[in-house]
C-alpha cells in the first residue's frame, strides 16, 4: 500500500485540484512526498450527496453486517501496519513503539465498537404495552435509538491513528449507522490516506454504500466549514483546539437547522496534591509528574498542566523531585512547527504574567523539541489572573500554592470545566478529600486517585469529556461505549403495526435485543 496523495469521495480515489501542501517530518525537519491537494466545495458537495444517498441503506444494515464491517476495517488496518506506521512515524517523529501502540488502540477500539452492535444494549429498546382496560386507556408505547444520519468527523494532529480517520469518532459513528465524512488533518495526510484506503476497502467488501465513508483534505478552513454547514449533515465530531472547536459550533449553531458538535477542546488537567500524600511520597509523586508531563512531549488533551497543592516543606520536597526528573529528561521532538510555536508563545506568556515565577524555563531552541517549563504561583495571583488557567499544549504546567485547606477548596472551586483531576491522596488525607469530591464531579468527565490523566483507557466505563471548555458538551464521551450514544437519537412509536416496528422493537425479537418491558430489564435472547 502506498501513498498517492488522493482524496477518498465514496468509491473514487481522485488527486484534489485545490492548492497543494506536503506533511512534515518534524524529525528530519523536511517535507515529505507525495504532494496532496485540497479538495473544493464540489468535491465536498459530492461527498455530502454520497453520505445522504447511503444513509438510508446503511442504516438498516443489521447488527451482524455492521459490526462485520468494524471488524473488518481493523483487519485491514493491521494488513497495512507496516507502511501506516512506517508513515506515522515519518509525519509524526514519535517512536514506533508509541505507533505501534496507537495503532492496537485504533484496531481495539473498533472492535469494541462492533461488540456493542452485537450487544444491542446502546439502542435503549424501550416497550410499554397497550393497557386497553385502564381509564383511560394506554396507547402500545415503544422506544428504540436511531442514527442521527450523516456525521463529519475532524482528524486531530495529535493522534494521526486513535483520533484521526479510524478513531473514536468514526468508529462510534459508523456502529451507529451513521455514514462518515472525514476531513482530514494536514498534519500527517500520509497516514490518513493509508488507514482511509483500509476504510474504503471494508465499504467494498461489504458490499456497503460507497457513501459511507469519504475522505477530503483543505488547505485552510472552507472544506471544513462547508461540510459543517451541509444540510445532510447530522453532527460534527472534533478533537482540538477551543478556538477551532468553537468555530465550528458557530457555523453549526447558524444553520437554519442546527446540530450538535462534539468537540473536545480545551483542559489543563489539575493535579490535587493532598498534604499526607507528600509527606509520605513526595519524591515519588514529584518523579511521576514528570514522566506524565514529558510523555509525547506533553501533546495529550489529559497532560497535567496544573498542580495545586497546601504550601509546605513536603511540597518544596515534590518541586525538586520534579525538577530533577524534568531535567533529566530528553527532550522529544514536537508533532509540528505549530505546535512547537504556540508552545513556546504559551511558555514565554507563563513568564511574563505578574506574580509567576519560573521553576524551569523551557529555554528556546534551534529544533521543535519540547523543553518542559514549571512555574509557580500563589493563589491569589492565580484566581485574579485568568489567563493563569489557560491550556499551554505541551510539557508545561503551573503550581499553585495554597495557604491553607479552605484556599484550596476556593481554588478548585474557580476553575473552568476539565476532561480530568487527579488527585494525590494518603488514608489519612480521606477527610479533605471528600470536601473536594463534589467539585471535582461538579469541574471534570473524569476524577482518579494517585495518578495522572494521561493514558485513557478504551473500555465501557470510560468517560473522556467534561464540563465547558473542556468539550462542547459536558454530557458526552468521545472514549468508550458510551461515545456511540453522541450520534443517535430517540425514536418514539405509538400504536405502530408489528410489521413496520424495527427489530429490536418486535415482540419476536429477532435479534435477541435488550430490552426493557413495563420498567422492568430483559435480557433478551
Amino acid at each position: 500500500m502506498e501513498v498517492r496523495g488522493e482524496l477518498l469521495i465514496g468509491a473514487q480515489c481522485t488527486a484534489g485540484t485545490g492548492p497543494g501542501f506536503r506533511s512534515f517530518d518534524p524529525a528530519r525537519r523536511q517535507e515529505i512526498e507525495p504532494e496532496f491537494r485540497a479538495a473544493t466545495l464540489a468535491d465536498a458537495e459530492r461527498a455530502c450527496a454520497l453520505a445522504s444517498a447511503a444513509f438510508l441503506a446503511f442504516r438498516q444494515t443489521g447488527a451482524a453486517l455492521r459490526a462485520a464491517f468494524l471488524e473488518t476495517i481493523a483487519t485491514n488496518i493491521e494488513a497495512a501496519a507496516e507502511p501506516i506506521v512506517a508513515r506515522v512515524m515519518a509525519e509524526t517523529g514519535l517512536p514506533e513503539a508509541r505507533c505501534r501502540g496507537e495503532l492496537a488502540r485504533t484496531t481495539g477500539q473498533l472492535r469494541l465498537f462492533a461488540r456493542v452492535v452485537r450487544d444491542g444494549h446502546h439502542l435503549d429498546a424501550r416497550i410499554d404495552p397497550a393497557l386497553p382496560d385502564r381509564t383511560p386507556p394506554r396507547a402500545d408505547i415503544r422506544m428504540v435509538q436511531q442514527p442521527v444520519g450523516p456525521v463529519v468527523v475532524f482528524g486531530a494532529s495529535n493522534f494521526p491513528l486513535a483520533f484521526s480517520v479510524a478513531g473514536g469518532d468514526t468508529a462510534s459513528a459508523l456502529a451507529a449507522g451513521c455514514p462518515v465524512i472525514v476531513k482530514g488533518h494536514n498534519a500527517h495526510p500520509g497516514t490518513s490516506e493509508l488507514v482511509g484506503r483500509a476504510i474504503q476497502s471494508a465499504v467494498a467488501q461489504h458490499q456497503l454504500p460507497e457513501g459511507t465513508f469519504s475522505l477530503l483534505f483543505d488547505d485552510g478552513f472552507a472544506i471544513g466549514s462547508a461540510l459543517v454547514a451541509d444540510p445532510r449533515v447530522q453532527a460534527v465530531g472534533f478533537t482540538g483546539s477551543r478556538r477551532g472547536g468553537m468555530a465550528l459550533v458557530a457555523i453549526a449553531q447558524a444553520r437554519p437547522s442546527p446540530i450538535p458538535v462534539y468537540a473536545e477542546m480545551s483542559s489543563i488537567n489539575p493535579v490535587i496534591l493532598l498534604p499526607v500524600a507528600l509527606e509520605k511520597r513526595a519524591e515519588q509523586i514529584g518523579a511521576a509528574y514528570a514522566a506524565s508531563s514529558m510523555l509525547g512531549a506533553g501533546q495529550f488533551c489529559t497532560n497535567p498542566g496544573l498542580l495545586l497543592a497546601i504550601d509546605g516543606p513536603d511540597l518544596n520536597r515534590f518541586v525538586q523531585s520534579a525538577l530533577a526528573a524534568l531535567a533529566a529528561a530528553a527532550p522529544p521532538v514536537m508533532l509540528t512547527p505549530g505546535i512547537h510555536d504556540a508552545y513556546r508563545k504559551g511558555v514565554q506568556r507563563l513568564s511574563q504574567s505578574a506574580g509567576v515565577d519560573a521553576l524551569l524555563a523551557g529555554e528556546a531552541d534551534d529544533g521543535i523539541v519540547c523543553n518542559p517549563a514549571l512555574f509557580e504561583t500563589d493563589a491569589e495571583s492565580f484566581t485574579a489572573n485568568p489567563a493563569l488557567a489557560e491550556e499551554v499544549f505541551g510539557s508545561a504546567a503551573l503550581l499553585v500554592r495554597c495557604r491553607d485547606a479552605a484556599q484550596l477548596q476556593a481554588v478548585v472551586g474557580s476553575l473552568e470545566g476539565q476532561l480530568t483531576i487527579a488527585i494525590h491522596a494518603d488514608d489519612d488525607d480521606i477527610d479533605l478529600a471528600g470536601q473536594l469530591m463534589p467539585l471535582a464531579e461538579s469541574k471534570a468527565g473524569r476524577i482518579l486517585f494517585n495518578g495522572f490523566g494521561t493514558g485513557v483507557e478504551v473500555c465501557d466505563a470510560m468517560v473522556h469529556g467534561g464540563p465547558f471548555p473542556s468539550t462542547s458538551d459536558g454530557r458526552t464521551t468521545s472514549v468508550g461505549s458510551l461515545a456511540i450514544a453522541r450520534f443517535l437519537r430517540p425514536v418514539c412509536y405509538q400504536d405502530v403495526p408489528p410489521a413496520l416496528l424495527p427489530d429490536a422493537l418486535r415482540d419476536e425479537n429477532p435479534a435477541g435485543v435488550p430490552r426493557m418491558m413495563n420498567g422492568q430489564h430483559k435480557g433478551g435472547r
